[in-house]
């Protein structure tokens, strides 16, 4: 019988899933088959997480320009 992936989570439910899973695994307590799994389920949660915020780059843009804002400043982390 073929293993059920589970369902594909949200954006913020992902994030709080690999927050956990980070948790857990930093704690150092668990085998190396169980830190092997909870691996593999952070790097599908990661790929959820960025593909949520592609899609959201997305829709912003569209909307952007839309409104006749073709240009979007970007973003500079420096300052904070």
């Amino acid at each position: 019988m073929a293993k059920k992936s589970p369902a594909k989570p949200d954006f913020e439910t992902a994030l709080k899933e690999l927050e956990t899973l980070v948790d857990t695994m930093e704690k150092g307590d668990l085998s190396l088959e169980d830190s092997l799994s909870h691996f593999e389920r952070g790097v599908q949660l990661s790929r959820t997480c960025q593909q949520a915020l592609k899609d959201a780059e997305q829709k912003v843009d569209i909307l952007m320009k839309k409104s006749g804002q073709d240009d979007i400043t970007a973003f500079d982390n420096e300052d904070a």
